[in-house]
């Protein structure tokens, strides 16, 4: 009995140890931050005025529920959006260029993985601006926060 009990609590410490580790190597990631609404984990923050143009897609039906690279929840349903490098937390003001239709956004995750498209609306976002009836099209972003 007390072997199989010593096995078994040399498991659970390599097994979390292990977590530990994974989580470290998640929270170095540049622009990581656990809790959006507190701080920069990093301590950057992009400038504001920053423009970024190019493509915008949107996402959400396949990830509604899952954890984004910020550590929150994603809900298709909020204002957010995934970008490769920006800061977790910075708000963009996106303007489609072909109908002049805006959105305010805030990043919580990491993409778009398609082509060189610039970034991922969630679908209340993609929507506002028109992406659910034509998939992707040309924004430019801006940085306002």
């Amino acid at each position: 009995m007390g072997a199989v009990a010593l096995v078994f609590g040399l498991a659970s410490s390599i097994l979390l140890s292990g977590c530990a580790a994974a989580n470290a190597k998640i929270a170095s990631r540049k622009g990581y931050v656990r809790f959006p609404g507190k701080h920069y984990a990093s301590g950057e923050k992009a400038k504001v005025g920053t423009k970024i143009e190019g493509e915008a897609s949107y996402y959400g039906p396949g990830f509604h529920g899952k954890l984004t690279a910020s550590g929150e929840t994603f809900d298709q349903n909020d204002y957010t959006c995934a970008h490769k490098t920006l800061p977790f937390g910075t708000k963009l003001k996106v303007v489609r260029k072909d109908n002049g239709e805006s959105v305010e956004v805030r990043v919580n995750d990491r993409g778009p993985y398609v082509g060189d498209r610039i970034l991922d609306l969630s679908v209340a976002a993609g929507k506002k601006i028109g992406l659910d009836k034509v998939g992707h099209a040309y924004v430019t972003a801006t940085v306002i926060e």
